[in-house]
């Protein structure tokens, strides 16, 4: 330890002991690397489509979508989780039973009124066949004729009425559904790791919340009230027919286990091919959703007509694999359709035979007729649901995929340290990392750190030395590869990261991100059972309360998205006063003021000068002015401290912290960023 001690410091001085760590870093002689992936898209797996029709046309090389092109990701083929389903509408049992209760009702219904219409018929052709005066034949007909037609229209009621009774009880369970399980998915998606969201774009994610979502609830609501009414009705209705003609029911189904193997077969294929498509329009969902959150940018650089020219490639090779879709259903819907016709002519045919030679009656022809109908619009409905239904399944799957991801860091949970005992000492042991979107690149290699409580410490360095990874690590956004991160002795992995983050830890980047809500919540947003007096108090510390009360509507002032409407001197303030509203003994400040300008830079560091009291400050900087009067300095380069010690000291040893001094001090602008 001596030894690495007279290399990085120039000279011996009192009381940096407690700057280094207790133990001699080891050496690692290996880097862990990547295993090669396979990859490919179901459609070109499938030999559907070529691979090529399905990318990006734009070359990689001009086009800011390289490397998150979707394509070179395995979609996922899991199945869908169907007793995970069935347990999350066992709470709405009661919406779902009065649903398929209303809906079996109404096949009933539908299945009687051709048997009466079949009495009907049967009055009116005895009718016909008798012989008698005009008027007696009235009378006849019109006794006779009065309790079916009352049948039927109490029938038809009854079918109103269970009409409405499945419909609304469908819109309550869908919308119910549908609410639980946005909310299991957004509690998901929040509860993933930060490494989740470096590699899935946030508007593929948006895309499972909303169209995915939709999707399935559609399916759902349709499967139930279209697919359960007529599936009832066909088999009602065949049993119908079955009891007026044996033989014409016999001939009517031969060909129904044809349709169904050749419907189950392509419902594979259609389902794979729904997957890729939905897949796609989440791609085409994110690349408009990254433009539009950063127009500023696009419209810095002109960028429109690039803008637009990818989002209409993702919008065509999406219109392109949904049109792909649409043939396969349209296949097999056109093929059902055919079937179902050829059933009503067959019936026709055959039945009029039958009738013929007196072995069916006008009126039972007649129900033969409509309840072949009833079939056939049943059969009709469900090919129609059978695209839905596909849609329905995928969208489902991709949403239960999200839902049941486990995160590596849980939210909460585990040990916090009492208040009235936390000093704030933070020690980094020979800590090794690499972010796990680019697992072959070390970041962080043998970092060693120890910060007294209480003390403040900058990090220096060139940019992609690994700062700003100290600060993620120390967050617990991610957890080190190798070594062991610890905040009074205690290894933070074992600490409730809600403790750690929402109160040991007040934590403050270069773009500190504001809501599109009022200052009073932006600041209250660090701690919310905040008064409004505590939120006052917080912002007089950050030097914000008197910029806050120039406001027209002062602290009910609403901000735009993102906090554009405000000065980024003044975003830092409130950023820095929502920081202090939970008071944390430990506050991290990742290169808080390299964006502003010489005059907010002033105010801004003011106000962290004075929070600085009496709490343990890691600060991450380019502009080595902000940080002279820090306790301790250490320079960090790829991945390790290679210099550590005061403003003064490192200045005279002429290393690379002098180097960056001259560096700044010989640049013409007095706002240079001779580090960025």
């Amino acid at each position: 330890m001596a030894l690495i001690l007279r290399l990085a410091c120039p000279t011996r001085i009192n009381g940096l002991r407690p700057w280094f760590p207790r133990r001699l870093p080891s050496l690692r002689s290996t880097v862990p690397t990547r295993k090669v992936a396979q990859f490919g898209t179901t459609l070109g797996l499938l030999g559907l489509i070529p691979v090529s029709r399905a990318n990006t046309s734009i070359s990689p090389e001009k086009n800011r979508l390289i490397g998150s092109n979707p394509d070179l990701r395995p979609i996922n083929d899991t199945r869908f989780p169907w007793r995970q389903f069935l347990a999350m509408l066992w709470p709405h049992l009661k919406y779902l039973l009065a649903a398929i209760g209303s809906a079996l009702a109404v096949a009933y219904l539908n299945i009687q009124i051709p048997q009466q219409l079949g009495q009907v018929v049967n009055v009116v052709s005895s009718l016909l066949s008798q012989v008698g005066d005009a008027e007696g034949q009235v009378r006849r007909f019109m006794d006779q004729i009065r309790e079916p037609c009352g049948r039927i229209i109490q029938l038809y009621l009854g079918q109103a009425v269970m009409t409405w009774g499945y419909i609304y009880s469908l819109a309550c369970l869908g919308e119910r559904v549908a609410a639980d399980l946005r909310q299991q998915l957004f509690a998901s998606i929040v509860a993933q790791d930060i490494a989740f969201f470096d590699e899935h774009k946030s508007g593929e994610i948006i895309s499972r919340l909303t169209t995915d979502v939709q999707d399935f609830k559609s399916a759902f609501k349709l499967c139930i009230s279209q697919g359960l009414r007529s599936t009832a009705q066909t088999v009602g209705c065949v049993v119908a027919l079955y009891s007026i003609s044996p033989p014409l029911t016999g001939l009517m189904l031969a060909v129904v286990p044809v349709v169904i193997g050749i419907g189950t077969a392509l419902g594979s294929v259609l389902r794979k091919m729904s997957k890729a498509a939905q897949a796609q329009v989440a791609k085409a969902t994110a690349v408009g959703e990254e433009c539009i959150s950063n127009m500023r940018t696009v419209r810095a650089f002109a960028m429109e007509d690039q803008e637009r020219a990818m989002f209409n490639e993702e919008v065509e090779n999406a219109r392109r694999l949904n049109e792909r879709l649409g043939l396969g259903i349209g296949i097999f819907q056109g093929g059902a359709n055919l079937f179902l016709n050829g059933i009503v002519l067959t019936t026709l045919y055959y039945g009029g035979y039958l009738l013929s030679t007196q072995q069916l009656t006008a009126g039972d022809l007649m129900s033969f007729l409509v309840a072949t109908q009833t079939i056939q619009r049943s059969l009709g409905q469900m090919s129609l649901l059978f695209g839905q239904m596909v849609k329905g399944l995928s969208a489902g799957t991709r949403i239960f995929d999200y839902v049941n991801l486990v995160p590596t860091i849980r939210l909460e949970g585990g040990q916090e340290i009492p208040y009235h005992s936390l000093i704030g000492e933070i020690e980094f042991r020979n800590v090794g990392f690499q972010y796990p979107t680019r697992p072959d690149q070390r970041v962080l290699d043998q970092f060693s750190l120890r910060i007294p409580g209480g003390k403040m410490v900058a990090l220096v360095g060139s940019s992609g030395g690994g700062k700003s990874t100290v600060a993620s690590l120390l967050e617990r956004f991610y957890d080190c590869n190798e070594g062991v991160i610890t905040v009074d002795g205690v290894d933070i992995r074992k600490l409730n990261p809600k403790w750690l983050r929402g109160r040991a830890i007040g934590y403050i980047n270069q773009e500190p991100v504001l809501f599109a809500t009022s200052v009073m919540e932006n600041i209250r947003y660090g701690r919310p059972s905040a008064t409004d007096f505590e939120v006052m108090e917080a912002a007089r510390a950050a030097n914000a309360h008197t910029f806050i009360q120039g406001f027209p509507d002062k602290y009910d002032t609403v901000l735009g998205e993102r906090g554009v409407t405000v000065s980024g001197g003044q975003k830092q303030r409130i950023a820095i006063a929502r920081a202090l509203l939970k008071n944390p003994t430990i506050l991290v400040l990742d290169e808080a003021t390299s964006a502003l300008d010489a005059e907010s830079e002033k105010v801004v560091q003011e106000a962290i000068d004075q929070v600085a009291q009496g709490r343990t400050v890691l600060v991450i900087a380019h502009r080595l002015s902000t940080i002279q009067k820090a306790d301790a300095i250490a320079v960090v380069d790829q991945g390790r401290i290679v210099e550590l010690g005061t403003h003064e000291s490192l200045k005279k040893f002429g290393g690379i912290y002098a180097k960056l001094i001259r560096q700044q001090e010989q640049s013409s602008s007095p706002n240079s960023r001779g580090m960025a």
